[in-house]
C-alpha cells in the first residue's frame, strides 16, 4: 500500500467558543474547550495537473454577499453555496470529495485524538522579563534600584561589535500561528455543530481554528 494512502486525515474549520470543564467517569474535573465545528462547504478540489499538487478547500462562516468581491462571488457559486469568510485548504482527506460536499463536525467521535491550529492572542510589545521569562537581578541592593525588569548585557563592545541575531530581547509578542497536539475528543453534539476537546488551544473566543485528525 501506499505510503501515503496510510496517512489520510481529515479536518473542519471551527471557531473558538470557550472554556469548561467536564467530569469524566471518574469522577476527575477535565478541563476542556468547546469548539463550533463546521459545518464547511468543498469549494474548491486542487489537482496535479491543473494546480500541481492535490488538496479540497474547505469554507466556514457565513459573509454578506455586499462584502464579497466578484470574483469570490463566482468562486462560491461554482459549489452552489453563499460567501463565506474562512478557506482553508486540506491536502489529504479520507473520502473522496466532490464541488458543494457539506463537511460537518460528524467526521470526528469521542475517543479521537486531534491537533488544533489557531492564532495565539497577540500582547503587545512586552519586555523580557514576561517575554521570555527573565528573573531580572533579583534584588535592590548597591544601586540596583531600577535593573529589576531589564534585559542586562546584550553582548562584548570590541567582538563582535555587533548584537548576534535571535538575541531575547523586548519586542511584540504573540500573534503567532499555534499548533496543539493529540488532544482528545471527549464529547461530540452533531445538532449543535459543537465538539468538546480536553485541554486548551491558541487564540481568543471567536478565532478560527483548523482541527486536523
Amino acid at each position: 500500500m501506499d505510503t501515503n494512502e496510510l496517512r489520510k486525515m481529515s479536518g473542519i474549520i471551527g471557531k473558538k467558543v470557550g472554556m469548561t470543564s467536564i467530569f469524566d467517569a471518574e469522577g476527575k474535573n477535565i478541563p476542556c474547550t468547546v469548539i463550533e465545528a463546521g459545518p464547511c462547504v468543498v469549494t474548491q478540489l486542487r489537482t496535479v495537473d491543473a494546480d500541481g499538487y492535490t488538496a479540497v478547500q474547505l469554507a466556514f462562516d457565513e459573509k454578506k454577499e455586499k462584502n464579497t468581491t466578484g470574483a469570490l462571488k463566482g468562486h462560491f457559486a461554482k459549489a452552489k453555496t453563499t460567501p463565506k469568510r474562512k478557506l482553508v485548504e486540506f491536502k489529504t482527506f479520507e473520502d473522496e470529495k466532490t464541488l458543494g460536499d457539506t463537511i460537518t463536525v460528524e467526521i470526528f467521535a469521542e475517543g479521537d485524538f486531534v491537533d488544533v491550529v489557531g492564532t495565539s492572542k497577540g500582547k503587545g510589545f512586552q519586555g523580557v522579563v514576561k517575554r521570555h521569562g527573565f528573573a531580572g537581578v533579583g534584588g535592590q541592593t548597591h544601586g540596583q534600584h531600577n535593573r529589576l525588569r531589564a534585559p542586562g548585557s546584550l553582548g562584548a563592545s570590541s567582538w563582535p561589535s555587533k548584537v548576534f541575531k535571535g538575541m531575547r530581547m523586548a519586542g511584540r509578542m504573540g500573534g503567532d500561528r499555534v499548533k496543539i497536539q493529540n488532544l482528545e475528543v471527549l464529547k461530540v453534539y452533531p445538532e449543535h455543530n459543537l465538539m468538546v476537546v480536553s485541554g486548551s488551544i491558541p487564540g481568543a473566543k471567536g478565532s478560527y481554528v483548523i482541527v486536523d485528525k
